[in-house]
């Protein structure tokens, strides 16, 4: 098979999300099958890195599509070219567009429809894009992989698709969130919060993560326990933090939170492994990566209820209301109150998340190729 591939988000030293996703499934499928010829279609320059395997034929196709207009000319005039030139026998798109001019079957990877549950979270252009193109996309797709159950039934929800249409490729966490040892989560602890615990937030400054409301919980928690444990928030400034920042500077325990930036997969690992507890109460996630990373390292999770992340972690971790500062205090004090219970949710997390890993993701998603030609 010729099997292109859109492979615009695999950015050097910004590797996230669906670049993320689809570099460690494409490195082990491209050594996996070299009988199989891959074309890598990049929208800017690449870095070679990405060129993991001799069976891989690298294109640059411009322009870089960055916003709804060049979208719709990337995948439905530029796409459908390379496709007719290199006899592609299928097309993979990870980012949850595909093309709508091309007669060759495509696999398309959707991690969630967040737009249309949180619609005020997304820029206005890229909201009326997705809200009318996404329908005409799931049709034209041969195969939809998508990284939950949640995930799944809510497509097939919203949009009435053949559930057979829909296959689950669950997404992994990187190798390197692992236990730290006591001596190294006392280094992290004198960096980052003099010496103090912390309950841990990691993913970018966005209303979507639901900080507001994290910071309201962990108000009910300091005045109830009078504890001095520390609130680290870990992650890039995305779209719209401006008012969580000026929220902040008035926050009665400003002092206990503290704000890293962005940091390097290895400082992270670190910070993860050093942390009391992670508290991730995002309103709306396809998988949520950041529990799954908690739980390889032997940390407690605290997330959302009845959502994609209660899915990956089952047992391993305690609930919240997202809307509910008083519930998420509530389950900050009974992870920090119950030494018992905490021991039982690490010894789970760590048993749980050995379901989940980057070669069951490739197999899983190479089946749907295989599954898209057929």
């Amino acid at each position: 098979m010729v099997i292109a591939v859109n492979t615009r988000f695999l950015l050097n030293d910004y590797l996230e999300g669906y670049g993320y996703f689809i570099h460690e499934c494409l490195k082990r499928i491209t050594a996996a099958h070299p009988e199989h010829r891959f074309v890598f279609i990049f929208d800017r320059p690449y870095n070679v890195q990405f060129i993991y395997t001799d069976n891989i034929t690298p294109l640059v196709v411009g322009p870089q599509a960055r916003h709804p207009l060049l979208w719709k000319w990337w995948y439905d005039v530029k796409i459908p070219a390379v496709l007719r030139k290199y006899k592609a026998d299928v097309f993979i798109s990870p980012d949850g567009h595909c093309s709508l001019k091309t007669k060759v079957p495509q696999c398309m990877v959707i991690h969630d429809l967040a737009f249309l549950h949180h619609p005020l979270f997304i820029k206005r252009s890229h909201l009326r894009y997705y809200n009318k193109n996404t329908p005409r996309f799931i049709k034209k797709a041969s195969v939809i992989a998508t990284v939950s159950r949640f995930s799944k039934k809510d497509i097939i929800q919203q949009y009435e698709i053949n559930p057979a249409k829909i296959d689950i490729v669950y997404s992994a966490a990187k190798e390197i969130f692992q236990p730290v040892s006591i001596q190294d989560r006392e280094v992290v602890k004198n960096k980052f919060t003099n010496g103090k615990e912390f309950f841990l937030y990691v993913g970018a400054i966005h209303p979507r993560k639901n900080l507001k409301n994290l910071l309201k919980g962990f108000s009910r928690f300091k005045k109830r326990l009078q504890s001095s444990i520390k609130l680290v928030l870990v992650g890039r400034l995305a779209w719209k933090y401006d008012s969580f920042l000026e929220e902040l500077k008035t926050y009665k325990y400003r002092q206990d939170v503290i704000l890293t930036g962005y940091i390097d997969d290895a400082e992270l690992a670190q910070v993860m492994g050093a942390a009391y507890a992670l508290v991730y109460l995002s309103y709306f996630e396809g998988f949520g990566v950041p529990v799954l990373e908690a739980m390889q390292c032997g940390v407690p999770v605290i997330t959302t209820e009845g959502s994609s992340m209660q899915e990956i972690a089952g047992e391993a971790a305690l609930y919240a209301d997202p809307g509910d500062p008083a519930s998420i205090g509530e389950k900050m004090m009974e992870v920090y109150r119950n030494e018992t219970g905490r021991a039982a949710m690490i010894e789970k997390g760590i048993e749980k998340a050995q379901q989940f890993n980057w070669d069951k993701t490739a197999e899983l998603l190479w089946q749907s190729i295989c599954k898209c030609k057929s």
